[in-house]
């Protein structure tokens, strides 16, 4: 095959590529499924026009009927990379964390359970051995889910379940490859079967190997990207290259997992990446990934199905009862887990409730594709692999994918409406009805202001006028229907539209630079959980995913334990900047929100909800004053820091604004324009780097405030804070324990403690200490200490703190009133 008609192949794929979408839009049928069939269909008639390709040749001249042959390579190396990559890009990591164990028990186990429910299933049917049968059930274990959750978008399913179903199509891709790489090792002729002792140690190692390798590429491709944010080109080129260079050299250097190590090569560069990029070229990238995704989705379809007829060549009778048989135990075993082993995570509260019509539309969406045909060629290919088994691979993963595909994927859109899924639910007919009406009287001002300036002509206005008039009050009195929509319904849909106003905020947020996209995409994903719990739970979930958003979660705390324990603060120091940043702009977006509550919200819901609304606002912006309050607290000056910088930024938009006016007003040319913005951005490059938070400094600023240490010079002061150990504890956590040996003397910087001793409570705060009596006294400790807020410690050692006694007049005296207070003989104490 020449150049020229290979170009010409390529150029026919991507027309036949560009007309599939309204095509399938048109029949009603998911994208990938039309692919199919028309990739079938050319299959099969470049099968049957090949061998008569010398009389088409003698009936048209110039005609020339050219076999077309790909091979398993190209989709394992080329296309299969491409398609993983951006699907791990495009996940909300963070979200999905939330449900990281239903996400892996519905991949890794499912693939497993259906490896093996395949694999018994068929062997006493077949001459085959059970390591090949269990092969082909890797080989089909796959699932391609793109179908389901291209509708469950479309139908507005809950972004819960769709994440699980996302994520699972992801992971399951990964681990049904890695089986299937595991059991072909068996089958192949010439290469010695592994032992027990290589398949525990050997199959592990090619995942976590695999995990190693991306983890680590990612890693260095991100310090690369971070050097290369002047070229935005070159960083795009970059990431590019990142997919294709983790699989072979996980692949051919290291011998693990290749798809494995793509994964988590675009796992790491879509959780870290933002906070590397600049939010521009962070989108362009996305943007870029998108339409390679697309492409090669669509050509691992097309081509494969090509395919099809020569992977059928030879079937039989015999091999369609063997079809039949790995669709009963593929679905059995799919049912497995949807209907035992998903409600089962239900109930153990580690996976969302999913109802029957949902669960039903996952079993009848799990379409097999192009990656189980690129697997069942490259078995077709291997000249290890004896011929008897090539034929009955080929045909039955060929058999099953197609009957998922005509069979499943040409109903699924039916079974859904079947199901009632495509029918708005009783809240969100409710929801669009209020749109509707705060929508048109939007249209109504601003068509109002619109014959004010030009001048219209009064009878075709009047006409229009009424027409509008009549439209907007049906509207209206949709929306206002109180047997429609009872308050408890009415508050639900006020705040989901609070909680969206809150994305929007974000997004302009971020488009106007004011947060960078790290934090904005940590900031949108608290909103949709905002969102999707306040659409499910109403206004008490409201208030749950608030608190939520202000929590520090499992990555504060395994910081703050670092720090702690080990001394290692820079990951604290990060996430404790970043909070500052997130809670200074979640205050002034919750703040906007009361406006948007008065001229919109109001109007559809009346005064007394607006009111509600407003206090439900107001409670989160005290919660969110208070948590930032605690950290100004506990890191003194550095808020004040994160506040100029945000001034500053929001200066630098107005100004950039400004000129982009003039620009388009014609006041200032191309020239001047562009080199003002030049000179914007370098500015804005000295803004964005965020001020670094130095614990050790702000050690410092905490004992200045102690009145303990007042006396003290500066000098001593700061070689007492050398001295001193930051410990940040949680709500909950037990300080000193009944029964210890006392050790050390903890000086409170923020926050309060909670003393219990002989049956009686005392309540300490900032500036005050314990654990002192227990020491001076060489008793066991006879009093449990217990944080009652988010509390910053200063904790200083037996020794260290004798020393400071003897320097200190006021520390003594403060000692002295303690064990008074305690009822306790001062003279009992060795001061």
């Amino acid at each position: 095959m020449d150049v020229v008609t290979l170009v010409g192949i390529v150029a026919a794929l991507f027309i036949v590529i560009s007309l599939s979408e309204p095509l399938a839009d048109w029949s009603r049928l998911p994208y990938t499924v039309v692919l199919a069939i028309i990739g079938t269909l050319i299959g099969t008639a470049a099968a049957y026009l090949v061998p008569y390709g010398r009389a088409v040749t003698e009936l048209a001249p110039g005609v020339e009927v050219v076999a077309f042959s790909i091979r398993a390579n190209v989709f394992l190396y080329v296309l299969l990379p491409t398609l993983l990559f951006q699907v791990a890009l495009g996940l909300n990591l963070r979200r999905m964390a939330e449900d990281w164990v239903p996400i892996l028990v519905m991949a890794v186990v499912a693939v497993v359970l259906a490896t093996f429910a395949i694999g018994l299933a068929l062997q006493p049917f077949t001459p085959l051995p059970l390591v090949t049968c269990l092969m082909l059930g890797a080989i089909v274990a796959t699932t391609d889910p793109s179908a389901v959750v291209s509708i469950f978008r479309n139908i507005a399913a809950p972004q819960r379940l769709t994440r699980i179903v996302e994520g699972e199509s992801l992971l399951n891709d990964a681990a049904a490859i890695a089986l299937f790489g595991f059991f072909l090792t068996f089958v192949m002729l010439g290469v010695p079967n592994p032992t027990l002792q290589d398949a525990l140690v050997g199959f592990p190692l090619l995942i976590f190997g695999g995990v190693a390798t991306g983890l680590f590429l990612g890693r260095i491709c991100l310090g690369v990207l971070s050097w290369l944010g002047r070229y935005p080109l070159a960083q795009i080129s970059l990431s590019v290259a990142l997919p294709y260079v983790a699989y072979l050299v996980a692949d051919q250097v290291f011998g693990v997992s290749g798809v494995i190590a793509v994964v988590m090569a675009g796992m790491t560069l879509n959780y870290l990446g933002p906070g590397r990029m600049s939010p521009t070229n962070w989108t362009n990238l996305r943007e870029v990934w998108d339409v390679l995704a697309h492409w090669a989705g669509a050509l691992i379809f097309l081509l494969a199905a090509l395919l099809v007829p020569r992977l059928l060549g030879d079937l039989r009778l015999h091999d369609l009862f063997l079809i039949v048989v790995v669709i009963v135990a593929a679905t059995a075993a799919r049912m497995f887990m949807l209907y035992v082993v998903l409600p089962l995570l239900t109930a153990l509260r580690l996976s969302p409730r999913v109802d029957r019509p949902y669960r039903v539309a996952i079993l009848w969406g799990g379409l097999r594709g192009a990656v189980t045909l690129a697997l069942a060629l490259a078995v077709s290919e291997n000249f290890r692999v004896p011929t008897d088994v090539k034929r009955y691979v080929g045909i039955l993963a060929t058999g099953f994918t197609l009957f998922t595909l005509l069979v499943q994927g040409t109903t699924l859109r039916w079974i859904i409406a079947r199901l009632g899924l495509d029918r708005l639910a009783p809240i969100d007919r409710a929801l669009s009805n209020q749109v509707i009406a705060v929508a048109l009287q939007k249209v109504r001002e601003e068509v109002a202001e619109t014959v004010r300036n030009h001048d219209l002509t009064h009878e075709i206005v009047r006409s229009e006028a009424k027409r509008f008039a009549e439209r907007l009050d049906g509207a209206i009195q949709k929306a206002e229907v109180a047997d429609d929509i009872p308050d408890r319904e009415r508050i639900t849909l006020g705040l989901v539209a609070l909680a969206g106003r809150e994305r929007d905020f974000i997004l302009e947020a971020f488009r106007d630079q004011l947060v960078s996209t790290r934090l904005a995409e940590q900031m949108l994903a608290d909103a949709d959980r905002l969102i999707e719990r306040t659409r499910i739970g109403g206004r008490d979930e409201y208030r749950v995913a608030g608190r939520l958003s202000l929590a520090q979660g499992r990555d504060y705390r395994f910081a703050s334990m670092l720090h702690n324990r080990l001394r290692i603060s820079g990951l604290l120091a990060r996430l404790t900047a970043d909070r500052f940043e997130i809670l200074l702009n979640l205050r002034l977006i919750l703040r906007d929100l009361h406006a948007y509550i008065d001229t919109k919200i109001r109007r559809i819901h009346g005064r007394r909800i607006a009111d509600l609304l407003h206090e439900l606002v107001k409670r989160r912006e005290d919660e969110t004053q208070a948590a930032l309050e605690g950290l100004r607290l506990q890191y003194p000056g550095y808020a004040e820091e994160i506040e100029r910088r945000y001034l500053r930024r929001t200066s630098l938009r107005l100004e950039e604004r400004e000129y982009d006016v003039l620009f388009i007003d014609g006041l200032i040319g191309k020239e001047l324009h562009t080199t003002l913005k030049q000179e914007l951005a370098v500015k804005r490059r000295k803004v964005e780097a965020r001020p670094p938070l130095d614990l050790a400094v702000q050690k410092t600023e905490l004992v200045r405030q102690f009145a303990l240490f007042a006396e003290m010079d500066e000098d001593s002061r700061k070689q007492l804070a050398k001295a001193l150990r930051t410990r940040y504890v949680q709500p909950g956590d037990v300080l000193m324990r009944k029964g210890d040996t006392p050790r050390e003397v903890c000086f409170i910087a923020s926050g309060a403690v909670e003393l219990e001793t002989a049956g009686q409570k005392f309540r300490l705060g900032r500036g005050e200490m314990f654990g002192q009596l227990s020491l001076l006294s060489h008793q066991t400790r006879r009093t449990q200490a217990i944080a009652i807020s988010h509390t910053t410690l200063l904790v200083l050692d037996e020794a260290r703190f004798r020393r400071l006694l003897k320097r200190s007049r006021k520390l003594r005296s403060a000692v002295i009133e303690s064990a008074e207070r305690r009822g306790l003989d001062a003279a009992a104490l060795q001061l």
